[in-house]
């Protein structure tokens, strides 16, 4: 019986050692085993067997890193790889592939770190928040709620949200807001991507019943580091309008130059920006703009409370409505 019992315990030691076969050492020559989940926004996360949370430590403060784990590996310059990586003893990091054989970069350089075989859900990202104000003077009551959930795969990611407010007080007609959209990226070699979205807006400041924008086109990435991501796209688009008078309906095709900012090395604070800009094609002297910036503030248990600005310009409206519509909303939320 003993001997069996010894087994037992022998055969659970090899197991627990093969999953806990991932290896990092701290600046302060700390050590911690266990199974690196991922490496993202200059944070990498490993999952110990003595610890119910993974544990999180930052990227810049890793001085030796060895892994059994395969990874999708981005680099800083776009380039992709599949495979382990090690610290090779000169400040350098060897990228272990099945393709290209041992590449050797610089620690800094990598940007992304994902496993390869975590399956499906351990690739989504989710988020959403919720604001709500109330007040005796004029009944008021408001509610706002931004959500995205998003997949990140070895080639390509796609990312859906939803941002809606509503308003209502006494004496004055309601306001809503609601504004969706699902964006589709082939990420080429180096930094490169294609690029396929869909929008959707409806506003009562503009009487938009629901403008559908679709857009086709490529991007870049002008800075991919730990510290923060910044991309550029171009291409064509096709604009759809529905308004509350169906007269003033109308569809136009558009250019479109976009931009994207996420900064993340801020220690629990990131920033996120973007802007898309739209010169008419088919309806010349017509531009417009769609703009949103958003501020996070990370709390524990994956929490956060969220500040952000979204604003929409046309200069060349329906007859009695406004040029511009904006939302400056606040929240606290949860994110996977």
């Amino acid at each position: 019986m003993k001997k069996i019992e010894c087994t037992l315990l022998l055969m659970l030691f090899c197991i627990v050692s093969f999953a806990q076969n991932d290896k990092i050492t701290f600046r302060n020559n700390d050590s911690v085993v266990g199974e690196v989940k991922y490496m993202k926004q200059g944070v990498l996360s490993i999952e110990t067997d003595y610890s119910d949370d993974d544990f999180t430590i930052e990227w810049i403060e890793i001085k030796d890193i060895s892994t059994e784990t395969y990874f999708l590996i981005t680099l800083s310059d776009g380039q992709r790889y599949n495979g382990k990586i090690a610290s090779n003893g000169d400040g350098l990091i060897d990228l272990i592939t099945d393709d290209e054989g041992t590449v050797v970069v610089n620690k800094e350089s990598i940007v992304h770190l994902e496993s390869v075989d975590k399956g499906f859900w351990s690739q989504v990202y989710a988020s959403v928040d919720v604001g709500f104000d109330m007040t005796r003077a004029n009944n008021l009551r408001q509610l706002t709620s931004r959500s995205n959930v998003g997949y990140l795969a070895e080639r390509w990611s796609t990312d859906l949200f939803y941002n809606v407010l509503n308003s209502q007080q006494d004496s004055v007609a309601p306001v809503s807001r609601d504004d969706a959209g699902i964006d589709f990226k082939y990420y080429f070699e180096r930094k490169w991507f294609a690029l396929i979205s869909t929008t959707f807006l409806s506003n009562t400041e503009q009487k938009l019943d629901l403008r559908t924008n679709g857009r086709l086109g490529m991007g870049t990435y002008i800075l991919q580091t730990n510290a923060v991501f910044w991309n550029l796209s171009t291409g064509a688009s096709f604009n759809k309008e529905l308004y509350e008078e169906p007269e003033n309906d109308r569809d136009s095709w558009e250019g479109f130059v976009a931009s994207e900012l996420n900064m993340f090395d801020t220690g629990d604070l990131s920033l996120t920006s973007k802007i898309g800009v739209y010169p008419g094609i088919t309806e010349r002297g017509r531009w417009r703009y769609d703009f949103s910036f958003d501020v996070k503030y990370d709390l524990p248990k994956d929490f956060y409370v969220r500040m952000a600005l979204t604003l929409n310009y046309d200069n060349q409206p329906v007859e009695g409505t406004s040029k511009s519509d904006y939302v400056f909303s606040t929240g606290f939320g949860w994110e996977l």
